[in-house]
């Protein structure tokens, strides 16, 4: 299976200390360069920085779509742009992306796309967490995520949780 990461998972499973279920669902992902720049350079010294540095199961790879980048670049930024180009390039399975106009754009090019809640609820199903409501509350409180109350509903509903 492949999977692209846009920076928004990696930082905020990062930041609730649960980076490492991504290998644990996905084995590994690829990375674009706009991605590594926003997370890993710029993001130094930040939650999940050094570790995604490091990580043995990210690939670090370059878009060589350079005209359909541009392209998208219209509409949203060098990490979303350039995780769609690559996922188009490299015909992969997944984008993951929480970005509701970077879901949208992958919805329009009928590319797969997962965000972070869809993590924690998949690696609860796979039995990697236990409940899902504590790493739903950390999403919240400690990395300043928003979920929708309809979301964090249905989510918990779907996990036994509600």
């Amino acid at each position: 299976m492949k999977v692209v990461s846009n920076a928004s998972p990696l930082i905020n499973l990062a930041r609730i200390g649960q980076l490492a279920l991504l290998p644990r669902i996905f084995g590994s992902l690829l990375v674009p360069e706009a991605v590594w720049q926003e997370v890993v350079v710029a993001g130094k010294g930040l939650p999940g920085a050094a570790e995604i540095g490091l990580a043995d199961w990210i690939e670090r790879t370059a878009v060589a779509n350079r005209p359909l980048v541009h392209s998208l670049r219209q509409e949203l930024d060098a990490g979303e742009a350039e995780a769609i180009a690559l996922v188009v390039e490299c015909q992969a399975d997944w984008v993951l992306m929480d970005e509701r106009l970077g879901r949208q754009t992958a919805q329009h090019f009928g590319l797969g796309y997962i965000g972070v809640v869809g993590v924690l609820r998949v690696a609860k199903q796979n039995g990697h967490i236990q409940a899902l409501r504590p790493l739903l509350n950390d999403l919240r409180h400690v990395a300043g995520f928003r979920i929708s109350p309809i979301l964090w509903d249905q989510v918990l509903q779907d996990a036994g949780e509600f």
